[in-house]
């Protein structure tokens, strides 16, 4: 294929690069930039208009200069290359080896930029994933081929939490090989060492494919890094036939890096400052999860963002919630009091959850069980308000029940080790056990045969 080469840059604004000229230039087109000190990059064509072209570097741009610097069109868009190898290996945002092992032999190499599945040849997310956290499997279960994110807030501990998933996470139907495609966009050297020391620690590392984008590599690579995540996850789902549990964080860092060129484009904002085409760039990273009918391999996603100021309503979690199918929320409160963990039960959500549990998945008792524990949660909180208000005397026997199961229940069942992995049944089981701090009477959304089984 012919490469064209030009030296005709115009001018250049931040990652951004305005060349004049061009003929036969594609959107999405890789480039090569040529520094005047010979070295080489990558970026890609942003906009085309006649024969002005825009391309966004995935380098740094400081040492670029307008009269010396050349651009190739490589005729093709961004390629990852892919094979089986890539599991148990460590990759920078744009998918290139940084473990020290040699660079991946390509089977084939794929456009980062995907295909969206036709909705028609989707398939309903169904089968339970068991995370081994009793606050996801328990209450709001996670379901194969489903979207749910995690909001978190600065300073929580959504790190450890996502390494946990991803060490313990699988699924208990089907044959399929299970793999964790985890991506780390804007991170620090200390979460990068971290993410690595937990992979590579344990045997995590054997079934998962990393890519790592630091805080102080180009905005234009954080904004590629999920989408070159995305497409060795569709290889190993859809081509492999495995199982593929996507961990994107943090996701925030990413819509910044999205603000970051918007503004160097000149683009008029929407919300906050971010680009009005927000909502529809993040569709095109969530939509890429899912099952597709009479394919052997999946996708599931759980996408990590932290909420600026812990701001439900801000434009990043408002539009995320929108797209995915329910929430986890980490409480601030529960990680000052020290419990781990942080999750929130009451405002988190599954919405795909009955589709993944019951009899044959996980348990006959546990859609009943979810939502006994549920409403005894809030009522238990409730009571704890109203003796904050009124005093303890104010409360009835059965509310100071209800405050007891309450404590019990974060002390407990939310709280467990960052290393303790509980199978379906032992959540179940101190689901039950919880259970009996309450009268019978109140067990209003369980059956009496149920009770009877679990409980005597």
């Amino acid at each position: 294929m012919l490469v064209k080469e030009y030296l005709t840059v115009r001018e250049i604004a931040g990652p951004l690069l305005v060349v004049e000229g061009v003929e036969g230039a594609k959107y999405g087109e890789l480039v090569e930039v040529e520094y005047p000190d010979g070295a080489v990059g990558l970026g890609n064509v942003l906009e085309v208009s006649e024969d002005t072209v825009l391309v966004q570097s995935f380098e740094e741009t400081r040492g670029l200069n307008i009269g010396q610097t050349r651009i190739r069109f490589r005729g093709r868009g961004m390629e990852l290359p892919v094979s089986r190898d890539i599991v148990g290996r460590v990759f920078d945002g744009l998918g290139r080896p940084i473990d020290g092992g040699p660079d991946i032999i390509p089977d084939k190499r794929i456009d980062v930029n995907g295909n969206p599945i036709n909705p028609i040849a989707r398939d309903y997310p169904s089968d339970f994933i068991q995370t081994g956290v009793s606050a996801i499997d328990g209450l709001n279960p996670l379901v194969r081929g489903q979207k749910l994110p995690v909001f978190s807030g600065s300073g929580l501990p959504h790190s450890r939490l996502a390494a946990q998933i991803a060490r313990q996470g699988q699924v208990l139907a089907g044959e399929e090989e299970f793999s964790v495609v985890f991506a780390a966009m804007g991170i620090t050297y200390e979460d990068a060492d971290y993410f690595t020391r937990e992979f590579t620690s344990t045997a995590a590392i054997e079934r998962s494919v990393l890519f790592i984008n630091l805080a102080d590599d180009p905005a234009v690579e954080r904004i590629a890094t999920p989408k070159v995540a995305l497409t060795a996850s569709e290889y190993l789902a859809f081509e492999l036939g495995m199982h593929v549990l996507v961990i994107l964080t943090d996701m925030t860092y990413y819509c910044e890096a999205l603000r970051e060129v918007s503004a160097a484009r000149k683009e008029v904002p929407g919300r906050r400052g971010y680009p009005g085409y927000l909502y529809t760039d993040l569709a095109t990273i969530y939509e890429r999860a899912g099952r597709i009918k009479n394919v052997k391999g999946s996708i599931t996603q759980i996408p990590i963002l932290t909420m600026p100021e812990d701001d439900k309503t801000h434009p990043i979690p408002d539009l995320t919630g929108y797209i995915t199918e329910g929430q986890i929320i980490l409480s601030r409160e529960l990680f000052r009091r020290g419990i781990y963990p942080p999750i929130d039960a009451l405002p988190s959500l599954s919405r795909l959850k009955e589709k993944g549990i019951g009899e044959g998945k996980t348990r006959e008792d546990h859609s009943n069980l979810s939502n006994q524990l549920f409403s005894a949660y809030a009522r238990g909180k409730e009571a704890k308000e109203l003796a904050v208000i009124l005093g303890e005397a104010a409360l009835s026997e059965e509310d100071k029940l209800f405050a007891e199961f309450s404590d019990k229940f974060e002390e407990l069942f939310v709280t467990q080790g960052e290393y303790e992995n509980r199978s379906i049944e032992e959540t179940l089981a101190l689901g039950w056990e919880l259970l009996k701090i309450l009268p019978r009477h109140e067990l209003k959304r369980v059956k009496r045969e149920q009770i009877e089984k679990y409980m005597d």
